[in-house]
């Protein structure tokens, strides 16, 4: 094969895994297809990676990467599937489609489903992913994913929870960074300066929770002093139903999933 992997669409999930890729298996070992040529020639631009036609990306891949939508995905596995060689996997990363679904649209059981998020951009993703029964060396496919951040397998049946989490949840922070930033300007800290402070402050405690073995509770109340003035902002968090906000956004992204099924 001439290439370790090949994109088809590079829209914006598409393109952030093209360039995390490319950053492991090398630009010119990546290539890049989709029906709009102007943005498969940016992300190829952006990766170093070469802008091919669908078929020859195909029959020069060995890892074939769907980048495609969901609603989509059917007439894109019917377009390729008598192309795909014995010696190629596919990496799909459309919400809601499963490996049998899959499998069986294209003909092949070498399948690896994933879902990704766009943190992945700066190494910092979280991959998920689950393998059908003919893929039986994962170490390929893994030494590609390894610029991309955490990289778990899951079992394909909380694939759509975790997904409802990890690949949304990015939206629901950077909602989160905008409020607290708001909150600050209100205050009268400059604009520029409340949102620098923000997102800081967001990575510099999701660090910590990382590298802390103590629940994310216990953390939080090692911030708050009697009668302080952290405690009075986490009531009003709480009276405004912050949690129960949080916990229903992931819901509700998992409960759209399940209807992209139907």
């Amino acid at each position: 094969m001439k290439y370790k992997a090949g994109f088809i669409g590079a829209g914006n999930m598409g393109g952030t895994l093209l360039r995390a890729v490319a950053q492991a298996a090398g630009g010119s070992n990546t290539a890049v297809y989709d029906i709009n040529a102007n943005q498969a020639k940016s992300a190829a631009d952006n990766a170093g990676a070469a802008v091919l036609p669908m078929k020859e990306l195909i029959l020069q891949s060995e890892y074939i990467f769907l980048g495609v939508k969901p609603n989509v995905t059917a007439s894109v596995c019917a377009d390729i599937r008598e192309i795909i060689t014995d010696s190629s996997t596919v990496v799909s990363m459309a919400a809601g489609v499963d490996l049998n679904f899959l499998c069986r649209e294209l003909k092949t059981d070498r399948v690896i489903r994933i879902m990704p998020n766009t943190p992945a951009d700066v190494g910092e993703g979280t991959i998920l992913y689950c393998t059908a029964s003919g893929v039986k060396d994962e170490s390929g496919f893994l030494s590609l994913m390894e610029k991309c951040g955490l990289v778990d397998k899951i079992d394909e049946s909380l694939i759509d929870a975790a997904a409802a989490l990890s690949g949304c949840g990015p939206a629901f922070v950077y909602m989160f960074i905008e409020a607290l930033a708001d909150g600050a300007v209100r205050c009268g800290l400059p604009r520029a300066k409340a949102e620098l402070y923000a997102k800081q402050t967001v990575l510099g405690a999701a660090k910590l929770a990382l590298n802390s073995p103590k629940h994310p509770g216990k953390l939080k109340d090692e911030v708050c002093s009697p009668g302080g003035t952290t405690i009075e902002g986490v009531l009003a968090l709480e009276k405004s139903a912050f949690r129960s906000a949080a916990a229903s956004a992931v819901t509700a992204a998992y409960d759209k999933t399940a209807k992209l099924k139907k």
